[in-house]
């Protein structure tokens, strides 16, 4: 499950590991073995089943006596944290619980409201040339926008956190990847503890589960983690969609099917997660007749379960029964902060750019290696340029500058062109506890409608906003 080939064309290996039953064998890297389960029942089998099956990654018995290196490009994505993703039991609930909490005090019709204001700052900012990768210049960047304001991050920290999580995913140097990304995740904890806000790790913080810096630091790897990779190729993966595929094509009006089925698609057939979820049984057993040894990793095949071609539909639209999120007590606490993220981002685009089209053929698109994402290298497209709107005229009773709140110097447009919104700006966030003030809402929701030069690669935000 690595290499070039399998990035190519992930189904064909799915069908031919079905051919075995629901679980199959596979090689997740070079010397790592581990059972992938690709029927969707027996999916929902492991990820309930919590007195047969733990998350505790200490169990993995090949990494423990030494037959898988710790430097192996995997390990990193699936080495013990002490974190709610590898926690069981009360810890998880503890951990859990203060994820949760948090994350019921981001305010959604704010949350969209800062959205659709940075998605517009970003199309602005390459509206201009008539030409863009969709990935590097869109899709990687407005999420990290949005990331470094519920976190309370500043751009700099985000912009190494971003690196991190790349090179974990992408299994490159991930040794290097991870210790980048412990590193920076220290220097944040430090800043929060001095200097709290209205955010999302100053909440983890004033929790009454009373987190430690190093729980602190772990909660955050998971939750940054998902927050950043899976949530740029979910946004790729969509707007793909949208301008390959012909049901999606046209406006709402000329019968195309809206963003929000195109999601709903993704997320059946194309998850940015494809494969993780992993388990490690507590004991000897069997599901579906396959036998599993105990403390062997089990991987959950999200992309294979959802497309089981012994599901008994493949109606769609509309259908949340996906496993994209995953299920049982791990499943992902932030799905709606995550569709509201990717649905604004597709539709913002469109509206903005409603003749965008693909710049190479659907085919011709290449994906990153590696078990565990779903991930395009680039999404080139061409439109009409657009120039982006002159800034409001400042009225003369205007504040001056230095009485102003500042810009987040992430967002690349003029400081008119945005609200004054600092990451963890108490303005667009919910009722958050009694340690941090009383916050307002954000504008209302926005229509969208889909629709019908290139450059590669992409450079860190700093660079970006600085133009180089």
């Amino acid at each position: 499950m690595y290499g070039a080939d399998f990035a190519r064309d992930p189904g064909r290996v799915y069908d031919g590991l079905r051919r075995q039953g629901p679980l199959a064998p596979v090689e997740l890297a070079p010397g790592v073995d581990a059972t992938l389960v690709l029927g969707y029942h027996a999916a929902l089998h492991v990820l309930r089943s919590t007195e047969t099956f733990g998350k505790d990654a200490r169990r993995w018995r090949a990494l423990a006596e030494g037959r898988v290196s710790p430097d192996n490009p995997v390990v990193p994505m699936m080495t013990w944290r002490p974190n709610a993703l590898y926690a069981e039991g009360d810890r998880h609930q503890r951990l859990r619980g203060a994820i949760d909490d948090a994350l019921a005090k981001v305010d959604p019709h704010a949350l969209r409201g800062y959205v659709e204001r940075s998605a517009d700052a970003v199309i602005d900012r390459f509206g201009p040339t008539g030409q863009a990768d969709l990935l590097a210049d869109y899709a990687r960047v407005l999420p990290q926008l949005v990331m470094n304001q519920i976190f309370g991050c500043p751009p700099e920290l985000g912009e190494r956190m971003m690196e991190g999580h790349q090179g974990i995913f992408d299994g490159v140097d991930a040794e290097k990847a991870d210790a980048l990304l412990t590193e920076t995740l220290i220097t944040l904890v430090a800043q929060k503890r001095k200097q709290p806000g209205a955010d999302l790790i100053s909440w983890l913080m004033a929790h009454e589960a009373r987190l430690t810096d190093e729980e602190m630091i772990h909660q955050l790897v998971v939750l940054m983690g998902a927050g950043n990779e899976p949530m740029h190729n979910l946004i790729a993966n969509g707007l793909r969609l949208l301008l390959a595929d012909d049901r999606f094509a046209g406006s709402l009006g000329g019968g195309g099917l809206p963003v929000e089925d195109a999601l709903d698609e993704v997320l059946w057939t194309d998850p940015p997660m494809a494969n993780y979820g992993v388990h490690y049984p507590f004991y000897d057993t069997e599901v579906a007749g396959y036998p599993l040894r105990e403390g062997e990793p089990v991987v959950i095949s999200f992309a294979a379960a959802t497309t089981d071609p012994t599901l008994a539909t493949d109606h769609r639209s509309g259908n949340r029964a996906h496993l994209a999120w995953s299920a049982g007590p791990h499943s992902c606490p932030a799905r709606r902060e995550a569709r509201i993220i990717a649905s604004v981002a597709m539709e913002r685009l469109l509206d903005r750019l409603p003749d965008i089209e693909l710049a190479v053929a659907a085919e011709e698109l290449q994906w990153r290696p590696g078990p565990f994402q779903r991930a395009l290298t680039a999404l080139p497209v061409r439109f009409p340029p657009v120039a982006a709107p002159l800034p409001p005229a400042v009225p003369a009773t205007r504040s001056t500058p230095s009485a102003r709140e500042p810009i987040p110097a992430a967002v690349p447009v003029s400081p008119s062109a945005l609200p004054d919104e600092t990451p963890g700006d108490r303005r667009w966030t919910a009722s958050p506890m009694s340690s941090t003030p009383q916050a307002a809402t954000s504008p209302e929701k926005r229509p969208g409608s889909p629709s019908t030069g290139r450059r590669r690669g992409w450079s860190f935000l700093a660079r970006w906003w600085r133009g180089q």
